[in-house]
């Protein structure tokens, strides 16, 4: 021990071992603090004239005024709309000036099951997380949110002219599968042949530390905004990539970077920077090229909202691969074996699954034969099915199989309630027969006959069940009669919201409830009669006639591993 306490190493190698150790955490702390410093001048550029956060902006980058902010949840939910517009019903935020700790919990949960339905991985994030401003997490759920919206346009349907990049419908198919991240780096490569650069890149970390990629693209994209001297005749790399940035500028584009980011070649910044170029001038022809491959891919739109909700549920569930597009990621049958191993535990047999990459198409069929098998063991509706047409993309039966998948889910978190269902096997009218009950005991006096009725479409019956499962969290001030199609869509909007809010983990849209989509409408009751009966005091399920009694309760620790998609605000 040495003077003052320190600790003196006179071992070389475990001097090396101490420098390397501090330096690995002054790098962290450097990240940090330059990805916070970008994320506020984001924050700061956007949401500068909300009316409700404009007295707290501008945020000072410097301190941690960012995270004490976030501690009421409300600008965590703005930068969510702003992030994909409408997903959160601002009737919903609780924005008084003083909140009580019960309102802030109410718009953290409402924050992360939000945060869930527009793809983002919120498992190791919970709502005192949020109370706590606890900065690492913050600034991962920011950075999350801020991808997304600068990636929103970085696809073929709200860009179209990336059909560009593709020569046939293989290579079609592959950018459909690709990650927006992936898609810009193909993007980024196709503007880069144009300047003639030598290279491709493959990440937005070391492949672009020298900034001779960004000068080409930058040259490539809007050359009119160049100036000399050339970014590419400097050769200190500091001074390369500061008139980079101001080409940049030129461009009107944000900055979301400095120099030394460049340099140092941090990710999340490099991506938001090309993501951001990308919206600005994407440099693609706005005469999309007439191939035949383009032919069906739009899909109708009830396909559409169906592949979102049981895509955004399948990477809720926690598992190791992330899919942008269940059409073409499941085709495999991996990530069906990793679901079906999330929802019923013990049921894959992995020796005998292929682990991706796989190249030959019978190794791809064997996955599928097993998921399939799996499946006729849980007693799905399995007719006329086989896996080859799930590695073909058939969409109609991909989409059947991943219904089976997300009821029997919600099923069994039900029955796995033992105390309150008996250890019987909860069925689809016993989840109807609850929601009368339980609307019926609140005093209130809609009612719905299947979750294909056509009055559910006024929004009036899912209100009055939040009600009664919880009196304090509707607003009946915000109810309209749901009686013209405007008043449907505001009740509609708001109902997700506040089942949010209430702590329900959905994935539906309005139009879902407006056009009464039989599939959503089941899973919106299941996961408010879910909430409802895990809560320390609720009620119990007689499966027998539907009727309810007041008892006390905890819920069981062996609930299934994928309880997380309808659990409140997040997994542990």
């Amino acid at each position: 021990m040495g003077l003052d306490g320190l600790v003196v190493v006179s071992d070389p190698y475990l001097q090396r071992r101490f420098s390397q150790a501090d330096l690995r955490a002054l790098q962290a702390q450097v990240r940090t603090e330059s990805e916070k410093s970008s994320y506020v001048g984001h924050i700061n550029a956007y949401l500068a004239e909300d009316p409700f956060l404009k007295n707290a902006l501008p945020i000072d980058p410097a301190t941690d005024h960012l995270f004490h902010l976030t501690k009421d949840g409300v600008l965590l939910c703005k930068l969510i709309n702003l992030a994909v517009p409408g997903t959160i019903d601002e009737r919903a935020i609780n924005t008084k000036k003083l909140l009580n700790l019960w309102e802030k919990n109410e718009n953290h949960t409402l924050c992360l099951n939000s945060a869930k339905a527009i793809g983002c991985t919120v498992v190791n994030i919970g709502t005192q997380d949020l109370a706590e401003g606890r900065p690492h997490l913050i600034l991962g759920l920011i950075s999350q949110i801020i991808k997304i919206q600068l990636l929103a346009d970085v696809n073929l349907k709200s860009t179209p002219q990336l059909v560009e990049l593709v020569e046939d419908s293989k290579e079609m198919e592959e950018l459909m599968s690709l990650s927006p991240e992936k898609i810009l780096l193909r993007w980024m490569n196709f503007q880069l042949k144009k300047g003639g650069f030598q290279r491709t890149v493959t990440n937005f970390s070391s492949d672009i530390k020298d900034s001779e990629a960004y000068a080409c693209l930058l040259n490539v994209l809007a050359p009119e905004c160049s100036a000399k001297p050339s970014p590419l005749a400097v050769k200190d790399l500091l001074h390369r990539a500061r008139l980079v940035l101001e080409h940049a500028d030129r461009m009107g584009c944000k900055r979301y970077l400095t120099p030394k980011d460049i340099v140092d070649g941090l990710p999340n910044l490099n991506l938001a920077f090309v993501a951001h170029i990308f919206q600005k001038r994407n440099g693609l022809s706005k005469q999309m090229k007439q191939v035949s491959f383009v032919d069906g891919l739009s899909d109708d739109a009830q396909v559409s909202r169906e592949e979102r909700s049981f895509r955004l549920w399948i990477n809720s569930l926690g598992i190791s691969t992330y899919i942008n597009n269940v059409f073409e990621d499941l085709r495999n049958g991996w990530v069906l074996l990793e679901v079906l191993d999330k929802i019923a535990p013990g049921s894959v047999n992995w020796k005998m699954a292929n682990r991706p990459p796989i190249k030959l198409p019978f190794r791809k069929v064997e996955n599928c034969n097993q998921v399939l098998k799996i499946g006729k063991e849980l007693k799905f509706s399995l007719v006329n099915i086989a896996g080859n047409d799930i590695v073909q993309g058939n969409k109609k039966l991909i989409l059947a199989f991943l219904w089976q998948l997300m009821r029997y889910n919600i099923l069994q978190l039900l029955k796995n309630l033992r105390f309150h269902s008996n250890g019987k096997e909860i069925t689809d009218n016993d989840i109807l027969k609850w929601a009368n009950q339980k609307v019926k005991d609140s005093g209130k006096r809609s009612r719905m006959e299947s979750f294909k009725d056509r009055s559910l479409s006024s929004g009036i019956f899912f209100l009055d069940l939040l009600g009664a499962v919880e009196p304090r969290v509707v607003n009946w001030s915000l109810v309209t009669k749901g009686e013209k199609d405007e008043e449907k869509q505001m009740n509609a909007s708001y109902i997700i919201s506040v089942a949010r809010k209430l702590g329900c983990s959905i994935f539906l849209l309005p139009e879902d409830i407006l056009e009464v989509n039989q599939k959503m409408m089941l899973t919106l009751t299941a996961s408010i009669m879910y909430w409802h009966l895990k809560r320390p005091t609720s009620y119990s399920l007689d499966t027998e006639n539907g009727s309810s009694c007041e008892t006390s309760s905890v819920s069981t620790s062996d609930d299934s591993a994928s309880e997380s998609s309808f659990d409140d605000g997040g997994a542990r």
